[in-house]
């Protein structure tokens, strides 16, 4: 598929990666985002794209969006894993009832093709690097159970309505303008206490982190290069050949922020229930595509710590 004068809808468009795709795409694209704003942040929005505030659970927003003057849907919303963990009914029910809802109204209007942001918690805690066709997935999250169970709705679409589905599963994504996840959370306990980080886990932790504008770029060269002889659903797994540990990415945040503090464990192996402790995606099937990311995860790291400092 081609990404020149389309006319393009970004769900989630105001969170991490749905604000970088809509800041790429509307460069030659006529772009609608739609965002509840439960979780993104209203500055990150374009200013060149068109923007609807509405909830995608809600029948009425989601036909008021969804037209047939689309050429396509990019799905980032989420009810994301940092948020309603305490609830894990609501954040599956959520995030599983809204791709369903979107997919039943994009058939129904004509709109064929979408790019879902997944996630490498649907693969749980498996052999290193992972790659795409490794099965059975595991997911040991709710997050990622959530997750899984869209990749199949939109499988059903992909194999039963004649949609193109482009299925991308995410590494750890970091960057600017985002309140969530590890390099957030220490720049924000730092700010409060510069002599003590406290760290979840053992700081032992070791994922692989992708840059949010290597993430777009490379959303976008599948888009347009994964060979429809392949069949209707594209799954690739997008990250960096390089991890990064806890510790390293703390060492990272303080280094920015010209602190030296100690560090102090909450102990075990896992930051949280249901984190996956080691997580490193095989990109190779990416590269087939001709893609491969410039940025190390540390480097990943070190650009999306800067860009949180400085804001």
């Amino acid at each position: 598929m081609q990404l020149e004068n389309q006319r393009l809808l970004v769900t989630g468009g105001a969170g991490l990666v749905g604000s970088e795709l809509a800041a790429q795409l509307c460069k030659k694209n006529d772009v609608l985002v739609v965002d509840d704003l439960s979780n993104g942040i209203k500055d990150s929005i374009p200013k060149d794209v068109e923007f609807v505030e509405a909830d995608l659970t809600d029948r009425e927003s989601l036909s008021e969006v969804v037209t047939s003057d689309l050429d396509a849907v990019f799905h980032c919303a989420a009810a994301d894993k940092y948020v309603n963990s305490d609830d894990p009914r609501t954040q599956f029910d959520t995030n599983v009832g809204m791709t369903q809802s979107l997919l039943a109204r994009m058939d129904k209007v004509g709109v064929d093709k979408i790019a879902f942001t997944s996630s490498s918690t649907v693969y749980g805690e498996a052999p290193r690097p992972t790659p795409e066709d490794y099965a059975p997935l595991e997911p040991i999250s709710i997050y990622g159970a959530a997750k899984s169970a869209e990749e199949s709705v939109l499988s059903v679409y992909a194999h039963s309505h004649d949609f193109t589905v482009w299925n991308f599963r995410f590494a750890n994504v970091v960057g600017p303008r985002f309140g969530a996840g590890v390099i957030p959370d220490f720049i924000e306990k730092l700010a409060g206490n510069p002599e003590v980080l406290t760290i979840l886990g053992n700081g032992r932790q070791e994922k692989s982190y992708m840059h949010v504008e290597e993430c777009g770029e490379a959303i976008k060269h599948v888009i347009k290069c994964a060979p429809d002889e392949t069949g209707p659903m594209h799954t690739y797994n997008l990250g960096t050949q390089t991890t990064t540990s806890v510790d390293r990415i703390a060492d990272i945040v303080s280094d920015e922020m010209g602190l030296d503090p100690e560090y102090k464990y909450t102990g075990g192996d896992r930051g949280w229930e249901g984190d996956v402790p080691k997580m490193r995606l095989s990109i190779e099937k990416l590269g087939v595509l001709g893609w491969k990311p410039k940025l190390s995860s540390d480097k990943s790291v070190r650009r999306a710590a800067k860009q949180l400092v400085s804001e």
